[in-house]
């Protein structure tokens, strides 16, 4: 007699908890960030929904937290206040007229696009911070104009890790 194939993991369930470990990451990658100056503005790439920013804020009270996301949920980060300024689309699409404006970038999600990445240190000022999430290495960061940081910040519990770059002054 065949066995029956397992059943899945209720959505809800599942989605409770990969929401719920998120949160938490967020908060350990800023409270690991808080030992940087406290920079005026900052750009999350990729932000969705602002929970990035959102957790930050406990650290960085008064900086200012924008957010670009090809989604239409940075739209709802912005009307729920957890960016200041939402740019819907791709970094690439709004780099240009963002050019040297932010202290520090955050680049979370996967490498998908080299060009990304050239777009981030446009909109970074010189000395500004380039926060990598845990799929970038530091060799996807080998830039004449970027250096990074001593020691991989890691997150303590969640196995995951940061790579914190400074874009080169002047």
């Amino acid at each position: 007699m065949p066995t029956s194939p397992r059943t899945p993991e209720p959505l809800l369930q599942r989605s409770f908890y990969a929401h719920h470990l998120a949160r938490m990451r967020h908060r350990l990658t800023a409270r690991a960030l808080s030992s940087l100056p406290e920079p005026e503005s900052w750009l999350d790439v990729g932000t969705g929904y602002g929970h990035f920013p959102q957790a930050a804020k406990r650290f960085f009270p008064y900086t200012s937290f924008d957010g670009v996301d090809p989604t239409d949920r940075v739209e709802r980060a912005l009307a729920e206040e957890r960016v200041e300024e939402a740019y819907r689309g791709r970094l690439s699409d709004v780099a240009p007229r963002l050019r040297a404006r932010y202290d520090v970038v955050s680049l979370f999600g996967p490498p998908a696009d080299p060009a990304e990445l050239h777009c981030a240190l446009t909109v970074l000022r010189p000395g500004g911070h380039l926060v990598l999430g845990g799929t970038w290495t530091p060799a996807d960061v080998e830039i004449p104009s970027c250096a990074i940081l001593p020691g991989v910040l890691r997150i303590p519990y969640l196995h995951h890790h940061r790579l914190v770059a400074r874009k080169a002054a002047g």
